[in-house]
This record gives structure tokens, sequence and C-alpha cells, in this order.
């Protein structure tokens, strides 16, 4: 139910890349991440694993259009998204190869609430 919407939120939080030369200050996350989500609370999905990528600081995803997100030059990640009527946010941190979060979400009535975790792809 809010798969979709939680992904999206989460993964545009965790994203960066091992290969990356800082010439930002945010580049040191550039690149591709793995993302996995985990329902602690709600109707959602129990798992789901999503890829995301991060450049000069901003995460995306190619099928996501109402997709805000934004990852600081310390690591802190923060993401929102809304697709139709499901919403979702999430934050937390990265390292230089992996990070953890916290997320949010609601599909009409239903809440859903759990954690995340990045890799770098």
């Amino acid at each position: 139910m809010m798969k979709i919407a939680t992904i999206a939120a989460i993964c545009t939080i965790v994203i960066g890349s091992a290969q990356a030369r800082p010439r930002h200050p945010n580049t040191a996350y550039d690149g591709a991440w793995n993302l996995s989500f985990a329902t602690q609370s709600g109707p959602c999905d129990p798992t789901y694993d999503f890829d995301v990528n991060i450049a000069n600081g901003v995460i995306t995803h190619p099928n996501l259009v109402k997709f805000h997100s934004r990852v600081a030059s310390n690591g802190m990640a923060r993401a929102s998204v809304t697709v139709h009527d499901k919403v979702a946010a999430g934050s937390g941190r990265l390292s230089m190869a992996s990070g953890r979060g916290t997320w949010k979400g609601r599909s009409g009535s239903a809440v859903c609430a759990g954690y995340w975790t990045a890799q770098r792809s």
C-alpha cells in the first residue's frame, strides 16, 4: 500500500559513491546506493529494497516526480515523496559506505513507520 511512497522517500535519503572525488561539499556521497526499508508499525510491506543516486547532494530516482531530498556535507540526509494520495518522509545519516535512518508515511488513513539502511552500490 505505502510501498512506493515510503521507498521513494527513504531512497532519496541514502545515496553516494565510493568513487566520488570531492569537488563540491556534498560530492563525498555522490553515486549509487541501495536502500533497504523495514516497516516497524502499520500495514505497509514488511521490507523493500530501492536503488537511488546522489549527485551534488541531491538524491534522485528516475520514477519519482514529487520528490524532495538533500544530503548535507556532514552526511545528514532528508527526503520526502508524494505519489498520488501517499506521502512519506525520512531522515538519517550517511557515512562513506553505509547509512541508517527512520521514515514515516501515510496512505489515506493508514500510517506506517520504520527504519532504513543504505549501502553503496
